[in-house]
């Protein structure tokens, strides 16, 4: 799924980019605002190659200090995203993604020195992706990038909207997959997101259409089935969770 040279192209694991045609079907939700947001309008700032190349960052801090969110509960216990520090988490996730279900979506299996590439290329970025440690009760058991899908890649593939977050999930053990935790955890986190980001009316994701158990997690956590869209790595499920109907679903 996700290539170890970008951050926020395709991934959730198994409970686990020229702009083109707006994906048909969906509803009335997914239309374009009328008037681009900061970030986009620099975007063609610099002449006929800035489509390619990203924004640079102008807010203090592109989602919110994730850091700073704290726990929430949820029916599985006490759930905190923490940020990554490599040389404290560089083991432990190399060791997930390197499951071989894990591998087959993520594609970074390899030595901790591509793990450690993956996680810095977002560390050392302005921002725009956070690395997390999921903890439940205290205990590491799942890998996030919570990321800012309108100044990502990904933008040029679905209408996106100012402050629209993405969400990447790695369910780091076996025994915590295929039991519902995924969509309890997708819940907890894409409501921590709207709660900490008040600029953000929508949480997004895009699963593989070939992961079935993670699109299946993310209906049942709440987000809508968008559209398919082609992405360079794969074809994927674009999933949505709306501020407006958080209640609802």
């Amino acid at each position: 799924m996700p290539p170890a040279d970008a951050s926020t192209d395709a991934r959730t694991a198994p409970i686990a980019e020229s702009y083109a045609e707006f994906p048909t079907g969906g509803d009335s939700e997914d239309t374009l605002e009328l008037r681009l947001p900061d970030e986009f309008v620099a975007l063609f700032a610099g002449g006929s190659g800035a489509a390619d190349t990203v924004a640079p960052a102008t807010d203090d801090d592109l989602l919110d200090r994730i850091g700073d969110w704290g726990p929430t509960r949820t029916p599985a216990g006490s759930f905190h995203l923490v940020p990554v520090r490599v040389e404290r988490d560089l083991s432990l996730i190399g060791r997930w993604i390197n499951d071989p279900t894990v591998a087959t979506f993520w594609e970074l299996a390899g030595t901790e020195c591509v793990t450690e590439a993956h996680l810095r290329s977002q560390l050392d970025g302005d921002g725009r992706s956070v690395p997390c440690l999921g903890m439940l009760e205290g205990t590491p058991m799942s890998y996030w990038e919570i990321y800012r899908a309108d100044l990502d890649p990904l933008a040029r593939h679905y209408p996106a909207r100012p402050h629209d977050t993405g969400v990447h999930l790695l369910l780091g053990g076996v025994a915590d997959r295929g039991r519902g935790l995924g969509s309890i955890l997708l819940r907890a986190v894409a409501d921590l997101v709207l709660d900490n980001r008040p600029s953000c009316t929508r949480v997004v994701a895009e699963p593989d259409l070939r992961n079935i158990p993670s699109v299946s997690a993310f209906l049942s956590a709440g987000f809508r089935f968008s559209a398919e869209v082609d992405l360079p790595a794969k074809r994927a499920a674009l999933m949505v969770r709306d501020r407006g109907l958080r209640d609802v679903l």
